[in-house]
């Protein structure tokens, strides 16, 4: 049986409020230049882990504001 996190796919809708999928995918395609530079799909892993990234960098800038 195929697990689901590991299918590429298409890009999820972001689950963290105020997040774009456009902004997600901007960081997604900085985070894995080397898989897409390779002709790779990103999987659903991936798409999580660049926002829940993208949730941290924030994060991190308004704490250092």
């Amino acid at each position: 049986m195929e697990n689901d996190k590991q299918t590429a796919g298409e890009q999820p809708t972001p689950f963290t409020p105020g997040m774009t999928k456009g902004m997600v995918r901007q960081h997604a395609f900085e985070l894995f230049r080397d898989k897409l530079a390779n002709k790779e799909a990103l999987t659903l892993d991936d798409w999580v882990m660049a926002e829940k990234d993208l949730v941290r960098l924030q994060q991190e800038g308004e704490e250092a504001s």
